[in-house]
């Protein structure tokens, strides 16, 4: 489930690495919709956040100081460079050279946030007791629209048991 995998790859960020990665993820959102290719390179970050939260030994071996720049740049060549824009991929050379690849994470987090807000697309937040059902999530998107009145709505859910019953609902850290 997207939503999951999007909960757990956003945990994994810290908040020190958001702060250094946010300047490249705006330059590379302005420089996306200068050159017409924001859907490209959105959809690139999307498939690769899903890629590599699936993939955690490539973000370790990424952020390893013992690997040297080549090294880093002949994976991402071999695994990425076929399934990515030509831009997109650019740019993870130059976190590469930068020595900033380690903060690729944050970097797709800071930009597809950019994007949603600009689409206005909210990301919320969802605590549950028990999995939602996909009429459940349906009617709850369409209600947090009616509220929230974004055009879309992203959720991130995840299946708290501590909670003994109902939802939480997080959206720009306030608790509905």
């Amino acid at each position: 489930d997207y939503s999951e995998i999007r909960r757990r790859f956003i945990m994994s960020v810290n908040p020190l690495a958001s702060k250094i990665a946010t300047p490249y993820a705006r330059a590379l959102y302005d420089f996306s919709v200068e050159q017409n290719i924001m859907h490209q390179v959105t959809a690139d970050f999307q498939n690769l956040e899903v890629f590599l939260a699936k993939t955690p030994e490539l973000t370790k071996y990424l952020s390893s100081p013992v690997v040297g720049v080549k090294q880093k740049e002949d994976i991402l060549t071999k695994t990425l460079k076929s399934q990515l824009n030509s831009e997109t991929f650019k740019f993870l050379m130059v976190l590469v050279k930068r020595d900033r690849i380690n903060l690729l994470s944050s970097v797709i987090i800071g930009y597809l946030e950019l994007v949603y807000k600009t689409a206005s697309v909210k990301m919320i937040e969802v605590s549950t007791a028990f999995p939602f059902t996909t009429l459940q999530k349906l009617n709850l998107i369409k209600k947090l629209k009616e509220l929230t009145n974004a055009r879309e709505i992203r959720l991130v859910v995840t299946v708290d048991s501590s909670l003994i019953g109902g939802f939480l609902i997080k959206t720009n850290s306030k608790v509905i």
